[in-house]
């Protein structure tokens, strides 16, 4: 397993970081348009790998995707992050051309590969993704409802008092402050709904926490988050190695699925050897319908920017 991690900021050192002390990628390609910072962040990150155990080979490239050759997995993260106050759609007129540029990149290297779209505004950019490179519609992804859901998890346990081990939960929708629509009403602790230990108040409270969950970390660390994301690529990419065939909410190109077409959104999928191997469609109520309506027609509304 070659994977290739496009942007070796805070957000794609994190991923690096997580697969090679998952052990499980031969080898991970840094690249970054800053001249010697991938170079440095591979070295830096290299001597670390007998103190944490993994044999994984990490390099670093400044903007050669030639070394990126015959990658089975590329993740996109470039692009400038969240600042406070912003919101992931004003970073479309920037991000559109960096991530159109990467993505083209990869594919003249890597014909074969499964891309994971992490830059922002993510929905868009995935979709923009798939305008470009006209690749098979399971093999390009968004990461969004992976980071969502490990959000909404966070604050259940908070809310419950309980290990996070105990909780499940999932977010679907657009990555952004009003589109995600974290489905509490499916959310369990140990199979038993969380309707059951906690009030509808404070589950409408999780729900608003989980939603602005990324305002609040760059509000407090003046800029993106960088930990979550990372790990919740790296779980992307690990079920992708091992075919695990593991479920995870995360930003699908759709073709009638959940009546929506052309537009890619955040819905359950299996994730397997093949990227998507297939999109899951769980029954929502009338509530949970309406939202996702509302969440796909803003994502259009962004991604008609993209023209």
């Amino acid at each position: 397993m070659k994977v290739t991690v496009v942007g070796a900021g805070a957000v794609g050192a994190s991923c690096a970081e997580y697969i090679a002390i998952k052990n499980f990628a031969s080898e991970v390609v840094l690249v970054d348009i800053k001249e010697g910072f991938a170079e440095g962040k591979a070295m830096d990150l290299m001597q670390t790998a007998s103190l944490n155990g993994f044999d994984t080979q990490i390099t670093g490239s400044t903007n050669d995707y030639s070394k990126t050759a015959d990658s089975d997995v590329a993740v996109i993260t470039s692009g400038i992050p969240r600042k406070p106050g912003m919101t992931r759609e004003e970073l479309i007129s920037t991000n559109a051309g960096i991530v159109k540029t990467v993505a083209e990149n990869i594919i003249k290297h890597s014909p074969n590969v499964i891309i994971i779209v992490v830059s922002n505004p993510m929905d868009t950019m995935t979709y923009l993704a798939h305008q470009a490179l006209d690749l098979p519609k399971n093999r390009i992804i968004g990461m969004g409802g992976a980071l969502d859901s490990a959000r909404f998890k966070y604050r259940l346990a908070e809310a419950l008092k309980a290990p996070i081990s105990d909780v499940d939960g999932m977010v679907i929708g657009g990555h952004s402050d009003t589109g995600m629509i974290p489905l509490t009403r499916l959310a369990t602790r140990n199979s038993v709904p969380v309707s059951e230990f906690l009030s509808a108040d404070r589950l409408a409270e999780v729900k608003e926490a989980t939603k602005v969950g990324g305002a609040t970390l760059t509000k407090l660390l003046g800029t993106s988050a960088w930990y979550a994301p990372g790990a919740a690529v790296s779980s992307m990419v690990h079920a992708i190695a091992n075919d695990s065939h593991k479920m995870f909410p995360c930003s699908c190109l759709l073709d009638g699925e959940y009546g929506l077409n052309d537009l890619s959104i955040g819905v359950p999928a299996i994730i397997g050897a093949n990227g998507i191997e297939r999109i899951v469609e769980i029954d929502l109520n009338d509530e949970e319908k309406e939202a996702l309506a509302n969440s796909a027609t803003a994502v259009q509304k962004t991604n008609s920017l993209l023209s």
